[in-house]
């Protein structure tokens, strides 16, 4: 039993709800599940719902600003990973198509999912300034996010090169190169998909170790090729396109060790 002024609940009453089969069908209009007071005013009872419909959207506007959104950010870099590793595929069918042709057709659908990766990290950032509590460090984000984008900037920029220099890409180097960025960004996507419960920490680490073990067989690969390439390449131009071509990718793993850094540090810090 509540104890008010007789004057304000009769107005109350007045104004809104007439009789408790009122209130009721309002209620169960409006899908809300609300606590109806029973007030006595004199010989009649009459029965009001205690709505706070202005307080919860505060409620809910502030615990969405202070609540982590995990699925959020875990998503867009599985998201990314996948992306990327899609687009070191496509480069190593670029390197092995004798056709030009086609091989213009597959370097502008890596274009293509390259503005994907672009629109994907953009979204990272934006939610990065959203969210007031992140997973893990705003910093460690925002460095993963980079190394990732970086990864897929240079697989671009190596199908790219070989498309605009018209170079024959039946190369050994650029073969071997290609698939050595597969296997980075096949352990990249492994440990980026591994990031959201922390479980397979061997796994991991096991991929961070073999991403570093990639990099350094493309350092011997490119010592290698740029060695070949002035010992047996009579034109000079050749040597300028083919050394760039190298060069581009070569980074690309470097690149994917970035990136494993960076996971490796998180991992150090909340595992």
């Amino acid at each position: 039993m509540l104890t008010h002024n007789y004057r304000s609940v009769n107005k109350i009453c007045s104004r809104h709800y007439r009789n408790v089969n009122s209130v009721r069908k309002m209620c169960k209009k409006n899908g809300h599940v609300k606590k109806l007071l029973t007030l006595e005013i004199g010989d009649r009872q009459k029965m009001i719902p205690l709505l706070l419909p202005k307080v919860s959207v505060m409620i809910n506007s502030i615990m969405k600003i202070f609540l982590p959104k995990d699925r959020v950010f875990y998503q867009l870099f599985e998201e990314v990973a996948v992306k990327v590793l899609e687009m070191a595929r496509k480069l190593k069918e670029v390197v092995h198509e004798p056709d030009y042709d086609e091989r213009s057709a597959i370097a502008s659908q890596i274009e293509e999912l390259e503005h994907v990766n672009d629109d994907l990290t953009h979204k990272i950032f934006t939610e990065l300034g959203r969210n007031f509590i992140t997973p893990f460090d705003r910093e460690d984000i925002h460095y993963l996010a980079s190394a990732l984008d970086d990864i897929a900037d240079y697989i671009f920029a190596s199908s790219k090169k070989i498309k605009f220099y018209r170079v024959n890409p039946n190369d050994q180097g650029m073969q071997k190169f290609a698939e050595l960025i597969v296997q980075a960004c096949e352990h990249i996507k492994t440990a980026v998909h591994e990031l959201r419960d922390m479980k397979n920490l061997r796994q991991i680490t096991e991929s961070l170790v073999k991403i570093n073990s990639i990099e350094n067989q493309a350092d011997d690969i490119f010592d290698m090729s740029i060695e070949r390439l002035f010992a047996t390449e009579p034109d000079a131009k050749e040597v300028i396109k083919k050394r760039e071509i190298y060069q581009a990718m070569e980074i690309a793993t470097d690149k994917c060790e970035d990136a494993a850094n960076v996971i490796e540090s998180i991992i150090v810090k909340y595992a």
